[in-house]
């Protein structure tokens, strides 16, 4: 029995099953581990390929202007532009995220009048490119100008539905400093502070409110005004009925004190004639009874 056992691990189809088995494991190792690996090479080779792919992205950016505004006034171009980034995905995706760059038009050398000048920008990666648009702007620079102006109260009605009378409105600024372009600060013709007045307003109106600059036709000019607002105090009092019905009383007051001093200068005067009348009667009496007694003597 033992040694039927032996030979059959022996024998030669036995030993070939085995290696038969053996080689198929040994196969099916190998080819799973080589799929493994290339899988995990492709994933990262996407990965890298798609860290290292272009891509586009359009920004809407501020737009700096360089220029001396001590001196100079500029108007006609727009607040923002837009940027059209492309590059490598990563730093575009950081681009747009952290906008760490700037768009410019230096505007330092030129002098007062009307320009066309070209937009760049500033701080963006060398690995990057960009489009502006628009790429070109026109720009109106003019010299600056400060005057001081009075303040103007202008009110929307000097009239209320309910008899009342509005006073004299009162501002607490006088006077203001207006900067702009020269050609802009020439056409102010006023600086107003507008009240709205409510048509039932029965008491004093306090209202702060922003100044405007117009011109000659009213239109608001595009200035700057120091101080921007002011207080307004419009004092509110009874209207004319009231004084009517005041001055009414006031007139039967007179009337009546005039009616008793007439009566007591009358009553006056009819004493001072009846005194006089009495006296002359006295008189009259008196030279009878003289012209008497001289007869009977």
């Amino acid at each position: 029995m033992g040694k039927d056992t032996k030979g059959f691990f022996r024998r030669k189809w036995f030993l070939r099953i085995i290696s038969l088995i053996l080689a198929l494991f040994l196969f099916m190792y190998v080819n799973g581990s080589k799929s493994g690996f290339l899988r995990q090479n492709t994933r990262n080779n996407n990965q890298s390929s798609a860290l290292m792919s272009n891509k586009s992205v359009t920004l809407r950016m501020p737009l700096d202007v360089t220029i001396d505004n001590n001196k100079c006034i500029v108007s006609g171009y727009p607040q923002y532009v837009k940027v059209k980034v492309t590059g490598p995905s990563a730093l575009v995706t950081t681009t747009s995220n952290t906008q760490n760059f700037k768009v410019y038009a230096d505007l330092s050398d030129l002098t007062p009048g009307k320009h066309r000048v070209k937009l760049k920008t500033s701080g963006l990666n060398s690995e990057l490119t960009s489009k502006i648009e628009p790429q070109y702007i026109n720009v109106n620079i003019q010299p600056r100008k400060t005057i001081t102006m009075k303040v103007t109260i202008r009110l929307s009605t000097r009239d209320l539905d309910n008899g009342y009378k509005l006073g004299r409105p009162h501002s607490d600024i006088q006077t203001v400093q207006v900067t702009g372009s020269r050609d802009e600060v020439n056409k102010v013709n006023r600086i107003i502070a507008f009240v709205a007045i409510p048509h039932d307003a029965k008491d004093n109106i306090a209202r702060q409110v922003t100044l405007q600059a117009i011109d000659r036709n009213g239109q608001t000019l595009n200035v700057v005004i120091s101080p921007t607002t002011t207080n307004v105090s419009i004092p509110i009092s009874a209207g004319s009925q009231s004084s009517s019905s005041s001055d009414s009383s006031s007139s039967s007051s007179e009337e009546s004190e005039e009616t008793k001093s007439s009566s007591r200068t009358s009553s006056r005067n009819d004493s001072s004639d009846s005194s006089s009348e009495t006296s002359q009667s006295s008189s009259s009496i008196s030279n009878e009874d003289s012209s008497s007694s001289s007869r009977n003597q």
